[in-house]
């Protein structure tokens, strides 16, 4: 084929229609004490690089992959839960994996005060890391939002924001994203005015360790859908919740609903935090508009260290990766986590 005829075709497409962008999205990503104390090696780094090599084939073959950062880069003494600051490592290796972007408001995100977010703000940038939720002042959230990703020639605003911080309370002039109804408003206006044809809200909230959706949230996720967004994920509860698809009559259109991925990665003990969902979806220009199209999840598993090992996060298709101390565990966490998963709605209701 001549280049004339390629040309041609390019334009063709592009005037039909047809781009196509795969998404996928895991939840919190935590540092404990222990998973620190695994990753450190003899010459005092820190190595992340087993953690996620189970999974980073669903991370590496989406076009766009996006995770809560659920810990800061305060710096030295590194510690976890209640106050987390991880080494600058663990986010390299988040980046180096092949995530695009890092959720970074949450209610551990002023673990280490104004100085940690700011801390964590810098380390990100000098890695090369998008970032959105929190800012070191309002003069860098102005510059930064509308946060607009073009994925194959998809313009996708992604918006996060955070019940609270446990009570910690800025001191300084550090911006958190909170959860505020009129700010939101505001910002997925600013987002579709700069030209956004998808929205992705990320939201913190819920309670944890419940598996059902509260009212705050569905409260919380009527509204968004009424401000014309497509995608809302959750996290915060730390266990899977159910997902769902809407139908929007103000805006015919579909909306995916994710109230909670449960954890990424983390040291919790309780069966139910022992995993979580990645949610995979396609994005897909049809006759102009832009629609979700193949809404899916895959669970995963955290198997802990024995004999010098690291954290692995293992997919549930994978039993053959599991030690054998680790399958009861496994098989017990994906019994639960399927059971929440029969209540979700992927198919969209009749218009």
């Amino acid at each position: 084929m001549n280049f004339v005829a390629i040309l041609l075709l390019s334009l063709s497409s592009l005037l039909m229609g047809g781009e196509e962008a795969d998404l996928v999205f895991f939840g919190d990503a935590m540092q404990h004490e222990p998973q620190i104390k695994a990753a450190q090696r003899a010459n005092g780094a820190y190595d992340y690089s087993a953690c996620f090599r189970h999974v980073s084939a669903d991370i590496d073959s989406a076009d766009y992959a996006v995770v809560n950062f659920e810990c800061t880069l305060g710096g030295k003494p590194y510690s976890g839960y209640p106050c987390f600051s991880a080494p600058d490592s663990y986010a390299r290796q988040l980046r180096d994996v092949g995530f695009d972007l890092l959720l970074t408001a949450n209610n551990h995100c002023l673990d280490t005060r104004d100085r940690g977010l700011r801390r964590t703000c810098q380390m990100l940038d000098k890695m090369g890391i998008p970032h959105i939720g929190t800012y070191q002042n309002q003069a860098e959230r102005d510059e930064r939002l509308p946060f607009i990703a073009e994925v194959n020639n998809i313009r996708i605003a992604f918006l996060d924001y955070t019940y609270g911080t446990n009570g910690i309370r800025i001191q300084g002039d550090v911006v958190v994203d909170y959860i505020d109804r009129d700010l939101i408003a505001a910002d997925i206006a600013a987002a579709r005015e700069a030209g956004a044809e998808v929205i992705c809200v990320n939201m913190h909230w819920g309670i944890e360790y419940t598996t059902t959706p509260v009212k705050s949230q569905r409260e919380l996720a009527d509204f968004l859908v009424d401000q014309g967004v497509d995608l809302i994920i959750g996290g915060h509860p730390h266990v899977v919740e159910p997902m769902e698809m809407r139908f929007s009559p103000k805006y015919g259109k579909s909306v995916l609903v994710v109230y909670s991925l449960g954890n990424f990665i983390s040291n919790q003990k309780d069966i139910d935090c022992r995993g979580g969902a990645m949610v995979k979806l396609r994005l897909r220009r049809n006759e102009g508009q832009v629609e979700i199209v193949d809404p899916r999840y895959k669970l995963f598993f955290v198997q802990k260290p024995a004999g010098g090992s690291n954290y692995e996060v293992i997919p549930e298709d994978r039993p053959d990766l599991l030690r054998a101390d680790s399958k009861p565990e496994f098989t017990s966490f994906m019994r639960r986590a399927r059971a929440v998963m029969s209540h979700n709605v992927l198919v969209p209701p009749d218009r």
